[in-house]
């Protein structure tokens, strides 16, 4: 019972992230932003599947796929912003 209830803090607390990059990229149209805000909804919809369908821990590969693309997401969008940073 708890293990749901801090799933779901989790998942809430990803889409909030997600929200909030989306907001500032609304503000700055800045690339970061929105990148950002895709890995954290892949987070958060990665740790809601986990949290819904209580899959066996043998059998989470996959998700583990999905962050890693969400953390990929994450340093391109890093590394892209500081490429244009320099160019200027």
């Amino acid at each position: 019972m708890i293990e749901q209830f801090l799933s779901g803090a989790v998942v809430m607390a990803f889409a909030i992230a997600c929200l909030l990059f989306l907001k500032y990229y609304r503000r700055t149209r800045e690339k970061l932003f929105i990148t950002f805000a895709a890995s954290f909804l892949l987070l958060s919809i990665n740790y809601a599947w986990l949290a819904l369908t209580q899959i066996p821990v043998e059998e989470r590969s996959p998700l583990f796929l999905v962050r890693l693309l969400a953390f990929s997401l994450i340093i391109y969008a890093i590394f892209q912003s500081n490429r244009d940073r320099a160019s200027h």
